[in-house]
């Protein structure tokens, strides 16, 4: 008996029967409302631009990087980028990585030591549990946003202590009481280090900068993979730390470095961003129009945000299956998030809210889940 595969075979056959098998779909051409592409960068026709004239300014550069950016992959443009945006989020270093999930995995497999102590929200993304998971340090959660709870944990904590939090939390899209949290961690001399996904661009430069807390967190995750409409990701923090992580960070040292055209992205993206007033503009009133129209009547509880994350708890798998394909029926793309994903009870529909979503595309949200 291939015990393998009937170990495959019956994982897959477990998450059929629960009604939470996953599956691959093609793009559609059904309105978006589960992108991350909050500012619609990566369908902008002006960021397209952008990255063409830079490439073709850039006609020297090879299509791949050809190796790790410790062996062949290291380019000055790179660099020059990195500084650039240290600067724009002032911080006083970065260091690019592939994806955000690189960048988590890398920063805290590298960083916390045995004899360390990691705490997090219990809903911080799952990029950063399995980084925290590959590090030997000790590692415990806090009910989320509970300032009491992650004091408890913080009384107990041994070693150097790193508090993980995200500025924008992916699967409800609220926001933590930062300012409560950097109190504590300066009262048990702990770190705070802080994943800015989904804060960039709706906040401007992200919820640290907004708040002028650079000076407090030791670290940030930045991705260019949601507002910024490209790929990749920067950690910040000090020209320490990036030395650090150039030696010590795995998925930093032993991957090849993303390619001229993704870094000519990023940079472009970047000098987009500051002369996008109007779409920041409009993403803002859609979230506002969403929250005044389009719950009043549905009989489900919206969860608190102020992001461009609106979720509706249904709870229910089934319920929000069926009601996902509802929308998307009528055309529109909204997407189930299933336990064990979130906790039983809290299944839901989560919409992403976009600056070129329209009043009327919104409002059908409503109608549909209303009838």
């Amino acid at each position: 008996m291939d015990t393998a595969k009937e170990f495959i075979k019956l994982r897959l056959e477990q998450r059929l029967s629960n009604g939470i098998y996953r599956s691959l779909k093609p793009e559609s051409n059904l309105v978006d409302f589960c992108s991350n592409d909050y500012l619609g960068f990566a369908r902008s026709p002006i960021l397209k631009e952008w990255i063409q004239k830079e490439v073709h300014a850039n006609d020297q550069a090879l299509n791949g990087s050809t190796g790790s950016r410790l062996l062949s992959g290291n380019l000055a443009y790179t660099e020059t980028l990195e500084k650039e945006i240290a600067a724009f989020h002032k911080s006083e270093a970065g260091l690019i990585f592939n994806s955000g999930y690189d960048a988590n995995l890398g920063l805290f497999s590298a960083l916390p030591q045995r004899g360390d102590t990691i705490i997090t929200d219990e809903l911080i993304h799952a990029s950063i549990i399995d980084g925290a998971r590959l590090s030997y340090a000790s590692r415990y959660t806090f009910r989320h946003n509970d300032i009491n709870s992650l004091e408890d944990k913080l009384k107990n904590a041994k070693g150097n202590c790193y508090v993980v939090i995200e500025s924008v939390y992916s699967m409800d899209g609220d926001t933590p009481p930062i300012k409560e949290i950097l109190t504590l961690t300066d009262k048990y001399n702990a770190q705070l280090i802080v994943d800015e996904a989904h804060a960039v661009g709706l906040y401007g430069k992200g919820l640290i900068n907004q708040f002028r807390l650079e000076d407090r967190v030791f670290a940030r995750i930045v991705t260019f993979g949601k507002a910024l409409g490209c790929h990749g990701a920067i950690v910040l923090g000090s020209t320490l730390l990036r030395e650090y992580l150039i030696n010590f960070s795995r998925s930093f040292i032993y991957t090849t470095a993303a390619s001229f055209h993704q870094i000519a992205a990023i940079k472009m993206a970047y000098q987009l961003l500051p002369q996008s007033a109007i779409e920041v503009q409009q993403l803002s009133d859609n979230i506002r129009f969403f929250k005044q129209n389009v719950i009043a009547g549905t009989g489900y509880t919206l969860l608190p945000s102020d992001s461009a994350i609106q979720c509706l708890v249904v709870g229910s798998n089934e319920k929000a299956k069926q009601m996902a394909q509802q929308l998307q029926n009528a055309g529109l793309d909204v997407r189930p998030i299933l336990s064990p994903t979130v906790p039983i009870g809290t299944e839901r529909l989560r919409i992403c809210l976009h600056s070129f979503n329209t009043d009327k595309e919104i409002i059908s949200i409503s109608d549909i889940i209303k009838n």
